[in-house]
């Protein structure tokens, strides 16, 4: 009887994690990491309360989409440009190398196969997992926040094409970077748009609809939503990729004053809605007993968990100059929160073309989700100890 009412349980895990993280315990837990162990406990790997299939099936795709969506609003090409993007390159290209080359030792591994997606996967950073962190610890906007939101950047949009464009099985190779100039070219005209065509009887027709009934912008919002996730999907990409450049689209569109009432309500939707589904389903999906089958698979677990430290977390090397020292570790730490929505998505391609075995699958994302559960709230202790979260004493250098 409990277990036949998926959507309460899972409404009643959103609620718990927030009030779970107002416990004082010397540091704050993350609203997100507390989320996924709750979804652990009510699915059917525990308690059983909740199965991943039918309507909470489809609200997880919805969440994955939004937390992309909601990480491409956050980026301001104005804070990233210069500096924090030459910096995030480096460090993208630098934890592309090192991929290739862990992945090189581990695929001495019989088990270990998929070389290519597993390097992708070690080179993903969850910006849209540590952007309500970062808002709710007031780091989103100081230098540190915002040469964090560079690095995040490159380590969530860098996978994101590189999985497309080589992991795609629709098309050559050559016709996906044709279909990406196209659609890209589509993202850049829907920004132009966003930004120069405000017509006063638009902005008007806004104005008077954004607190009424019919809620236009944000229903506009959400169509564009769907109409680049679709899109992206039929020119043969991840869907992941189309949530990601709506976003943006809205966020260019809404960065000044005039927007921050569509900003709110976008995020009472997203944030209220759509991220429980996409948080505790991803509790509710994992399959906690796959890392015990077997040794290899416990043990790859951990492995993971540290390439995904170093592969992500060496690049600091980068920003030396303009962070201080006692802000590199967290800094390590939170661009080696790999990215669960693209690992999956991953790992979902590689066992469905039959190049990645369950197992590896199952650590992958059993990883993911350890750098999810540790390194936020590991990160947030470090930086609540350097004066109270003052901004850097190295701020970056305007290019």
């Amino acid at each position: 009887m409990l277990s036949g009412h998926p959507v309460f349980w899972l409404l009643l895990a959103a609620v718990a994690a927030p009030l779970m993280a107002e416990i004082p315990l010397g540091s704050r837990v993350p609203v997100v990491v507390l989320e996924v162990v709750l979804g652990i406990i009510i699915g059917p790997h525990a308690l059983g309360l909740v199965q991943f299939e039918g309507f909470v099936a489809v609200m997880f795709t919805f969440g994955m989409a939004a937390t992309l969506f909601m990480a491409g609003m956050e980026l301001d090409f104005g804070q990233i440009r210069g500096r924090p993007l030459v910096l995030a390159a480096l460090g993208w290209t630098t934890s592309l190398v090192l991929g290739f080359a862990a992945v090189g030792l581990l695929h001495i591994i019989p088990q270990v196969h998929a070389p290519l997606m597993v390097t992708l996967a070690l080179c993903t950073t969850a910006l849209g997992i540590l952007i309500p962190v970062f808002r709710d610890s007031g780091q989103l906007d100081t230098p540190f926040g915002r040469l964090f939101v560079a690095a995040g950047t490159l380590g969530e949009v860098g996978p994101i094409v590189a999985m497309s464009l080589l992991l795609s099985r629709h098309y050559s190779t050559w016709q996906e970077i044709g279909f990406l100039l196209v659609f890209l070219s589509i993202v850049a005209l829907a920004v132009s748009v966003g930004i120069g065509a405000r017509p006063p009887r638009v902005l008007d027709l806004f104005s008077r609809t954004m607190h009424s009934s019919s809620q236009l912008p944000v229903r506009l919002s959400l169509l564009l939503l769907a109409a680049l996730f679709v899109l992206a999907e039929d020119f043969g990409f991840e869907s992941i990729l189309g949530a990601f450049a709506a976003g943006m689209i809205v966020g260019v569109a809404t960065h000044d004053k005039d927007g921050e009432a569509m900003r709110a309500k976008l995020d009472a939707v997203s944030f209220g809605w759509f991220y429980p589904f996409f948080f505790v389903g991803t509790g509710v999906k994992f399959d906690i007993a796959a890392l015990g089958r077997d040794l290899a698979t416990m043990l790859l677990v951990p492995a993971f968990l540290l390439l995904f430290l170093a592969v992500r977390g060496v690049p600091v090397f980068f920003y030396r100059k303009d962070i201080a020292k006692e802000e590199w570790p967290p800094f390590a730490l939170s661009a080696s929160v790999a990215s669960l929505s693209i690992i999956v998505v991953i790992t979902e391609i590689g066992q469905r073309s039959r190049e990645m075995n369950q197992d590896i699958a199952a650590a992958l994302v059993g990883a993911a989700l350890l750098s999810v559960l540790l390194f936020p709230t590991i990160a947030g202790v470090l930086l609540s100890r350097n004066v109270s979260g003052a901004p850097s004493s190295h701020p970056p250098p305007d290019v």
